[in-house]
């Protein structure tokens, strides 16, 4: 069975730290950039530069990051459910 899954557009990330505040077991700050990362995710890169970073999470911890990319003021988290759909 599929599992849930975050993702974060982090070149559009404006560090402003909703996902963190929301969901520090999820997100954390990056102290060189000023962005958030997604913990212990999947890196897309290109070069040197992350692009996306991808998570399969719990359904019980769907809904937590799903508030925080709610949050999110340029929309770069978003949260797809176990079927695959993008909910945010």
């Amino acid at each position: 069975m599929a599992k849930p899954k975050a993702e974060h557009i982090r070149p559009d990330c404006i560090g402003c730290g909703a996902c963190v505040a929301i969901a520090p077991d999820f997100w954390q700050m990056d102290d060189n950039d000023n962005k958030a990362d997604l913990k212990k995710c999947k890196k897309t890169m290109k070069g040197s530069e992350i692009v996306k970073e991808e998570l399969e999470i719990e359904e019980k911890d769907f809904l937590i990051n799903k508030d925080a990319a709610e949050a999110c003021p340029v929309n770069c988290i978003h949260v797809y459910d176990k079927d695959g759909k993008k909910v945010i």
